[in-house]
């Protein structure tokens, strides 16, 4: 199930990105210096997090009721219920879901709870985002690069800082799908919120975690030469394709899905 490297320790001394989501989601596979970080963070940035969580749910069942059976979730975090593929196999019990983190104590909550359908295919890759080729040479022993697949990246961009050329490792990694694929997109931002950005910044600062909040228009070009979808480049709380809409509130990121033409 599990590929990449072999189980590297977990270092608990140091706080991680995703075990700091998970303590935002309400989660318990987080340790001191994650909850440190996320108390540090303004109580909104908990509301965020679920509502940008929401937004992935909505979207990945989206894709899934469209034909899109192939899913390379990137930055998948700590499983929480319900995960992608379980959204997504719901609909499509055949599909293939392979996640990529690079927290060792995802991959070992990975192994347990990443459960596949027995049609389809849940899988998990210990790898960095920053090491884009390296993560489409393993995917493609699992995920059929002649067909569309759906490329995550849910609240993973913004960790990356602009030294580390992060519109060029999107542009790698979408480059390397086929026609008919589709870019699923969350990103951090102050839009709707700037009174707390400064806080946000500190809180992370502090943990050793580089983050960079980006605006809309320095989101855009993660999207340059696809096509979105409607509901277009919004925020976590606007995107949605069928009813119920989601209840209008702040969000903390901008997010949309995009088709590879």
């Amino acid at each position: 199930m599990t590929a990449g490297v072999s189980r590297p320790d977990i270092d608990t001394s140091k706080p991680h990105p995703a075990r700091v989501y998970d303590w935002l989601l309400g989660g318990k596979d987080n340790y001191p210096v994650d909850q440190k970080v996320g108390q540090a963070l303004p109580e909104e940035t908990r509301g965020n997090a679920a509502r940008n969580r929401a937004f992935m749910h909505r979207a990945a069942a989206w894709l899934a009721k469209n034909g899109v059976d192939q899913f390379l979730d990137i930055g998948s975090g700590i499983p929480t219920e319900p995960n992608m593929h379980q959204i997504v196999q719901a609909i499509a019990p055949d599909a293939r879901i392979v996640y990529v983190d690079n927290d060792p104590i995802v991959l070992r909550h990975a192994e347990a709870l990443l459960t596949s359908t027995p049609e389809g295919v849940t899988d998990f890759l210990h790898a960095d985002v920053r090491q884009p080729a390296a993560i489409l040479e393993l995917a493609g022993a699992r995920l059929d690069f002649e067909r569309p697949v759906a490329l995550s990246l849910i609240a993973l961009l913004h960790f990356l800082p602009d030294d580390e050329d992060p519109y060029g490792i999107v542009r790698t990694l979408v480059e390397a799908l086929p026609p008919g694929s589709f870019l699923l997109l969350s990103h951090g931002t102050a839009d709707q919120h700037p009174e707390w950005r400064g806080k946000i910044e500190a809180a992370y600062r502090k943990g050793a975690i580089p983050l960079r909040l980006r605006s809309r228009s320095e989101v855009e070009p993660f999207f340059e030469g696809l096509e979105l979808v409607a509901s277009g480049l919004v925020f976590a709380t606007e995107w949605y394709r069928e009813d119920p809409a989601p209840v209008p509130e702040r969000s903390g990121f901008h997010v949309g899905v995009a088709r590879v033409p």
